[in-house]
């Protein structure tokens, strides 16, 4: 026979929530439920202990998801087409980038040593050995260390109306190093820290957005300009049309999810690579193998050195080489950090190499009239393989771009977490795979800003001078975020922690730069879109930060409204003959609330534990003068898994003692169930059965306590008659005090119009709207 402990360690195929483990044992007969007992204070305690329980359970939730075996080989599939069609089809135009005439065998092999060592430093070793490890539950990018870094230090403004906006991973001070304890105090007493590490965060998430826009545009221009290599007479104008043709089909097709896109992709960005792999090596045969020195970084600081400033400005281009790295980062929410690792180290960083060494050899052996610097891979590419490589790098090219709008969905998503970005409509695609989404608003943005883009920049050239800046900013950033995860999170030792990062930093200032001086020349574009997205994103936390301040006294308990005095308790009233008569509070008119027959089901966004109440109940109160025969609090609590079984589904407790029939009621769903259809309100009064009756309804009347009887013929009697939705609709108005800073004003007034016509409407809701009440109220912001 099986022990205790060999028994609780056996792990079922189907585990049930442990926060939702009966709590009923602390009241009767041990370990048996206990049929239904008029001792209310019980089972009050006990309702309130598993809401408490399971509301700090879904707080703490760990919400990774970790794959195996044909899952995991499926998502690096996947991953191949996604993530590494941006920096898979940087040897188009690399090494044209780098020279601006005929270079020497030297620096070609210079040139190529650089671009070997920032692939394995800047790739290999900061983004998937170290960065990668710096996710928030999953999620990566610049904002998910910021937020990584909020968990475990005091540095970000919670909601003071909701506990679930981020929870706090705290390490104790005596577990932390001299260093990092330091500069966790530091962050969280400077106010002037917090708002830059804000700062630079926020810039972070704007500048890959802004990628997002430009690289489609660069990608596919770029692809459709290929064809003048066979038609020198393509017009300019033909090109741009064609390429906003392809640019509008590329995002209407983002709908079909990340793994059917990262399904249909991933063969053509693993036969570019594979072709390129083949092409590389055929070059190093055929040409040069003795490029191959260029290991060595010897031949990189002997480039630098030997051509001065010249070698210092070609930095600029040869930091197009990791050009999509920021992608690899943020799309792990997709695909998981494993994943994205195997198919870097497995296919993309081996073929890559390959590739820079191939078209190093043409370059080497090209006679001192040669052109093949001006387009390296179609003068590398072997004979008779001409028209397939026009082909395959078009629709390569094409592809490529997904990277970054993947990108974008998953730091708006965070965004949105954050109460950085107001909440839109967010599509989970995928069942098994969580994080895997879209954004339909967000994707028509991105459409509208490439369009324009496209039609604007109308070539390649322009775009690229734009897009370097870019990622190397993205590139500086992180590299600063991560040192601050290991100081303060991993608790690595600070003379680890330092000299990696001086020589992280040194790389990423080098490239830096070099890359600013492409600032005047194009580059100030994707920085004027960056700040325009981050004045954006400032601006509703701002406002959001406003609103709270707003919303502080707005959650009262009905003492505080009710003269509750004289009307005992719940179950008293209701065991007893005449009920007390409820009036209002001094403070509030003193007149007297009378009761309505029906159900009133009030939608309660924040869903707190305990007798306060959301300002719609209140407000209801006061405007008609009257209590339903029945109250309900309802919330909604949404988690990040597709289903929630059925029995654990919905947390029910009293919330005042002192008025009988109220009652809190929590919904915990999946992202894949929509919970608002015409079926929610008799559910919802089943579900209060079965609270009522402690799971039993159709328990026989002797065993079914008097009050329980009461409580169960009021609900039956109240279902009769009506049941009616009850929603807030909250008005803010500016203060006038606001309006005498014009700025201030200008800054309030933008919130209030997006969050106007960011929320939902209730047409876009599927409940009875006949059966709804809408209850209106006007906050000062």
């Amino acid at each position: 026979m099986a022990s205790p402990s060999s028994q609780a360690t056996s792990t079922p195929q189907k585990q049930q929530d442990p926060s939702l483990v009966d709590l009923t044992a602390s009241v009767g007969n041990g370990g048996e439920r206990p049929m239904p007992v008029d001792d209310s204070q019980a089972w009050e305690r006990v309702d309130q202990e598993k809401a408490r329980r399971v509301a700090v359970a879904d707080l703490n939730r760990k919400n990774k998801q970790t794959y195996r075996g044909l899952s995991l080989l499926w998502l690096v599939f996947q991953s191949v087409g996604v993530v590494y069609g941006d920096i898979g089809t940087s040897p188009l135009y690399v090494y044209s980038s780098t020279f601006s005439a005929h270079p020497s065998r030297d620096d070609v092999i210079g040139a190529l040593s650089i671009i070997i060592w920032s692939l394995t430093l800047i790739v290999s070793i900061k983004y998937c050995l170290v960065v990668l490890f710096a996710d928030d539950d999953g999620h990566g990018g610049t904002f998910a260390m910021y937020s990584l870094l909020a968990r475990h230090a005091n540095i970000l403004r919670r909601d003071p109306n909701s506990s679930s906006l981020l929870r706090l991973e705290r390490h104790h001070t005596r577990e932390m190093p001299s260093v990092g304890r330091t500069a966790r105090n530091f962050l969280e007493r400077s106010n002037v820290a917090k708002i830059a590490l804000k700062i630079i965060a926020i810039v972070g998430v704007s500048l890959v957005i802004a990628d997002g826009i430009l690289m489609p545009a660069q990608s596919v221009l770029g692809a459709i300009q290929g064809v003048r290599v066979v038609r020198p007479d393509f017009t300019t104008s033909a090109i741009v049309g064609i390429s906003c043709a392809i640019i509008v089909l590329l995002f209407l097709i983002q709908w079909f999810g990340t793994a059917k896109l990262g399904s249909c992709f991933a063969p053509v960005v693993i036969v570019w690579l594979l072709f390129n792999l083949s092409t590389g090596i055929y070059n190093l045969v055929q040409y040069d193998h003795g490029v191959a020195k260029a290991f060595s970084p010897y031949f990189a600081f002997a480039y630098l050195a030997r051509n001065g400033e010249e070698g210092w400005k070609s930095l600029g281009g040869t930091l197009l080489a990791f050009t999509g790295s920021e992608a690899l980062f943020a799309d792990i929410g997709a695909f998981g950090r494993t994943a994205t690792q195997i198919s870097w180290f497995g296919l993309a960083y081996p073929c890559l190499l390959i590739t820079y060494l191939g078209q190093a050899a043409v370059l080497a052996a090209d006679d001192a009239n040669g052109i093949a610097y001006t387009n390296p891979f179609f003068y590398s590419v072997p004979p008779g393989t001409f028209y397939f490589s026009l082909v395959i790098a078009i629709l390569t090219a094409i592809v490529a771009s997904q990277a970054l709008i993947t990108s974008s969905f998953q730091l708006i998503s965070q965004l949105m977490r954050l109460s950085y970005f107001p909440h839109i409509k967010m599509v989970h695609t995928s069942h098994k795979f969580h994080y895997q989404i879209y954004i339909p608003f967000a994707n028509f943005l991105l459409l509208i800003g490439t369009i324009i883009v496209t039609a604007v920049y109308n070539n390649t050239t322009s775009l690229g001078h734009a897009y370097g800046v870019c990622v190397i900013i993205v590139s500086f950033i992180t590299t600063c975020m991560a040192a601050l995860v290991a100081l303060i999170i991993w608790r690595i030792p600070s003379y680890v922690v330092i000299p990696v990062f001086l020589i992280f930093i040194a790389l990423d200032g080098a490239y830096l730069t070099a890359a600013l001086q492409k600032v005047a020349a194009g580059g100030w574009f994707t920085l004027v879109l960056a700040f325009l997205l981050s004045l954006i994103f400032a601006l509703w936390r701002w406002g959001k930060e406003k609103q709270w301040a707003a919303e502080a006294m707005d959650r009262i308990i009905p003492a505080e409204i009710l003269d509750l005095s004289a009307h005992g308790t719940a179950r008293q009233s209701q065991s007893s003959s005449t009920h007390g008569k409820i009036k209002f509070s001094t403070s509030f008119g003193g007149g007297e609330l009378f009761q309505t027959p029906g159900i009133a089901i009030f939608f309660d966004k924040v869903g707190t534990v305990g007798d306060k109440v959301p300002r719609v109940f209140t407000q209801y109160l006061r405007r008609f003068k009257s209590r339903p025969q029945v109250v309900v609090l309802f919330h909604l609590r949404p988690l990040t898994q597709p289903v929630v079984p059925d029995e654990e589904k919905f947390i029910i407790t009293r919330f005042n003692s002192q008025m009988s029939s109220c009652y809190r009621v929590t919904l915990r769903h999946g992202y894949a169930e929509d919970m608002l259809t015409s079926e929610l309100k008799p559910r919802i009064v089943m579900e209060l059965i079965l609270f009522l009756t402690r799971g039993a309804p159709d328990a026989s009347p002797e065993d079914v306590a008097p009050s329980v009887q009461k409580e169960l013929q009021t609900l039956n009697q109240a279902q009769a008659a009506q049941v009616l939705y009850v929603m807030g609709k909250e008005m803010m108005q500016i203060r006038k005090s606001s309006k005498r800073n014009p700025l201030r004003w200008a800054a309030l007034e933008v919130f209030l119009w997006i969050r106007e016509n960011s929320r939902r409407k209730l047409s876009d809701m599927n409940i009875d709207h006949d059966s709804l009440i809408e209850v209106g109220f006007v906050k000062d912001i």
